[in-house]
């Protein structure tokens, strides 16, 4: 068994050096300016993920919405996983519509959709990003493996290659994830308005 778990956190540690990449640096740098500015335009970012992915999309919006490193001003996320809205689309229209629908219905030309899955394939992500872009707003996926039916379908892209599985990619997003609010803290408030979070 030792022999299994120093494997295991040797792919984890892969997987985190991937995030020196220049292309993850690149992504890292151009998603959170892409949000600063958007909060900055007043707009807000709409999240959507399944399984895993959403619980990351989850973290990712109550990061901004509540405090991060530093206390400052609530910034607007919302997660398309409220329950009354994923079982209604569900059940009258399926499945696949639950995450367009929900952009339909919140979404403006100012505001940023974000998108989560490590296979890319999932249909209800794929009709989200399509929604997303008939309707003008810009596209931030967070993929894995070989990008799926999800890539070149987005504005920005990034890909977590070399492993099989979901769990290795979405601790891969969740890093990246971190950094981006951490730049974001750092572009929208330069200056220090309050003590630092101590937990």
């Amino acid at each position: 068994m030792r022999h299994e778990i120093e494997s295991a956190v040797t792919d984890v540690i892969r997987a985190a050096e991937f995030l020196r990449d220049p292309v993850s640096l690149d992504f890292i740098d151009t998603a959170s300016a892409w949000i600063a500015k958007c909060f900055q335009s007043g707009g807000k970012i709409l999240l959507a993920g399944n399984g895993g992915s959403l619980c990351d999309a989850m973290h990712f919006a109550e990061e901004l919405t509540g405090v991060f490193r530093k206390k400052r001003k609530a910034l607007p996320a919302i997660v398309l996983s409220d329950p009354g809205h994923m079982t209604c689309i569900g059940n009258d229209l399926g499945f696949d519509e639950i995450f367009s629908r929900g952009i339909e219905a919140f979404g403006r030309p100012e505001d940023i959709v974000i998108l989560l899955t490590t296979s890319g394939n999932s249909s209800n992500i794929v009709k989200a990003a399509v929604c997303a872009k008939r309707m003008g707003l810009k596209t931030i996926a967070f993929l894995g493996k070989n990008g799926g039916r999800l890539q070149k379908r987005c504005d920005l892209e990034w890909i977590v290659p070399g492993f099989g599985y979901s769990d290795r990619i979405q601790e891969t997003h969740m890093a990246a994830i971190h950094i981006i609010i951490e730049m974001i803290e750092k572009r929208l408030f330069p200056i220090p308005v309050l003590e630092e979070i101590s937990y």
